[in-house]
This record gives C-alpha cells, sequence and structure tokens, in this order.
C-alpha cells in the first residue's frame, strides 16, 4: 500500500483538544469524479488554528487539516493531468474530508480552479479564504460602484482581499486598522468618529466586520447611512457574543445585518470564485502577497509551523513540498 507523509490531527479523549503530528497515512487512491493533487503549498489561516484546537464542531477526527492549497494534478482524466491548480475547502476540506496539509489530496473534479500563471505556488495557496470570503461578503452586501465602504481590520488576509474586491467593483474604500495606516485608527478612535468626518456626516453604505468584536460591530452600524448594510464573517469564540443595537434608527434607517458564513458553502461552489478570479490576478487587476510575506516551512516542520503561526504576533505560515 502507497503512504504518504501528512500532518494529522487526533482526538482520542472526548472533550480534549486534538492533538498534531506528522504522521505516515496511506496515499489516496483515485476514484471516479476525483482528481489526485500534487500538494505544493497550504496555508495554515486562523481557521485552521482553530480547526486544529478542535474549536469547530463538525470535524470529525482522525482529519488532516489545510483548507488551501496549489497543487499539480497527477491523477484523473488524461486532459487535467499535469494542470497546476489552486482550491479550497467549503463546508467538507478539512473538517469531514482530509485537507491539504499533506503530500497528495484527493478532491472532487470540480473543485478546483486553474492556478494563475503569474504567481507561485506558494502565492497560490494563500488566497483561497480570504478571497472567496470577502467575494462571498460583498455580494452578500450588494456592494456595487460608488458605494462607501468600511472594512474593519483591513490589514489582515480577508480585510486586505475586501478592499481590492471592493475597489475593483468601483467603491470607495476607507480602511479601518489598529494603526495609523489606514484611514481610521480603531485602537486610537474606538468612537470611529473620523467616518463622520470622512463622510460629511452621511456614514457608509457597507461595514465589512472582519474582527468581530461586539463593541466595534455595534459602533460600527451607527455609522451605517440610510440602507447601509453590515457583514460580519466572525464573532468571539469565548465571553458574551450578544451584539446589541440602537432599534429605533435601525428600522428608521433601514439598516441591515448580515452573517457570512464560509462553512455554508461546497468546494465546487468556491471552485468557481476562484476561476473567476484567475484572470483577475493574471491580468493584474488583484494582487497576491508579495514573495516573502508568508513564512515558508517544510511539511516535516508543519507542527512547529502550527506552533508558531498561533503566537501572537507569529507571522503568516505556509506549509510547502
Amino acid at each position: 500500500m502507497a503512504t504518504m507523509q501528512a500532518l494529522h490531527l487526533r482526538k482520542d479523549i472526548p472533550g480534549a483538544a486534538p492533538t498534531l503530528t506528522l504522521t505516515t497515512v496511506p496515499k489516496p487512491t483515485l476514484t471516479p469524479g476525483h482528481l489526485l493533487v500534487k500538494v505544493h503549498a497550504s496555508a495554515i489561516h486562523p481557521s485552521d488554528l482553530i480547526n486544529a484546537k478542535g474549536a469547530f464542531p463538525f470535524t470529525t477526527f482522525p482529519r488532516i487539516p489545510g483548507r488551501d492549497y496549489s497543487g499539480t494534478i497527477v491523477e484523473g482524466p488524461p486532459s487535467l493531468v499535469g494542470t497546476e491548480v489552486y482550491g479550497t475547502s467549503g463546508f467538507t476540506q478539512a473538517f469531514s474530508l482530509d485537507g491539504a496539509q499533506a503530500e497528495y489530496i484527493l478532491v472532487p473534479e470540480a473543485a478546483v480552479a486553474p492556478k494563475p500563471k503569474n504567481l507561485s505556488a506558494v502565492q497560490a495557496a494563500t488566497l483561497g479564504v480570504p478571497f472567496t470570503t470577502a467575494s462571498l461578503v460583498l455580494r452578500r452586501a450588494a456592494c456595487k460602484e460608488g458605494d462607501v465602504v468600511l472594512v474593519l481590520g483591513a490589514n489582515g488576509a480577508v480585510g486586505s482581499a475586501a478592499v481590492q474586491l471592493a475597489k475593483s467593483i468601483g467603491a470607495k474604500v476607507l480602511m479601518g486598522t489598529r494603526d495609523e495606516k489606514g484611514d481610521v485608527n480603531t485602537a486610537s478612535d474606538p468612537e470611529l468618529k473620523k467616518i463622520d468626518e470622512l463622510t460629511s456626516g452621511k456614514g457608509v453604505d457597507i461595514v465589512v466586520d472582519t474582527v468581530g468584536q461586539p463593541g466595534l460591530t455595534k459602533t460600527a452600524v451607527a455609522k451605517l447611512g440610510r440602507g447601509g448594510r453590515l457583514a460580519f464573517i466572525t464573532a468571539p469564540r469565548m465571553g458574551a457574543t450578544e451584539l446589541g443595537v440602537e432599534m429605533l434608527d435601525f428600522y428608521r434607517m433601514e439598516k441591515a445585518l448580515l452573517g457570512c458564513n464560509t462553512l455554508s458553502y461546497s468546494v465546487e461552489e468556491f471552485a468557481e470564485e476562484l476561476k473567476a478570479l484567475t484572470p483577475r490576478f493574471e491580468n493584474g487587476g488583484l494582487k497576491a502577497a508579495a514573495p516573502g510575506e508568508w513564512n515558508e516551512m517544510k511539511l516535516e516542520d508543519g507542527v512547529q509551523a502550527y506552533e508558531r503561526a498561533g503566537q501572537r504576533g507569529g507571522g503568516k505560515f505556509v506549509i510547502v513540498a
């Protein structure tokens, strides 16, 4: 039986956190309607760290983690073998089916997109979760040309993707960051008073909230103009998670709150998103992370990569073949 190296999450004691190890496991066997992909790179995203802690209730164990990846098709329809691809998870891969932090991954034929030719394997492997999440948020918020969009957490992976995508639609983007690099410093201006100045008191059309802190979210709701929409992708993992809003203003101004959960969608749906994004990366309309922005670590050092990625300020890591 052919084998491969893989990161492996096990949960031997009910209620305990999973353990992550580098393990030898059976190499996936090609089945009808699927592709075997040789993995070249797989990013460690915040949701991968959460999954490794056992915080997603629908993850089954043992499990190979890794939502995003790039690689080459090595088995499947002859016309596809040799194609460089990239992909991301929906609600199955890395949760109820094995993910990409291994030498190989078995995926449905419709679960991959052609890798942008101008991007490295590492760059492509970091795009899936951030850009499909940002695309989902902007679509649900009905973002259109001319909208004023405030992105909270604009310097994060999803936030920076939302900034690019919103600008490409023709929206005016205001960047909310915890420093002076954005338009609004959410650390020194938690009441977002700068928004009043930047919008002449009219408020914004859309808030993209990638931070998920109830106090900041509540304040951002108050900065929505008439018909404004706030779309959020996360919430606290502990402590209070309630979000209170001032109802009178909310209904009179016809505002809306939109929860956006990428784990409600399939790998095939997100592959279609990635296929639409590929030419936009190739023509320079969208930008991937610059070379060196992500720390590269070999699969055999994957456990250490997770440990470092989980440290505050530890940096961004991608596992490479």
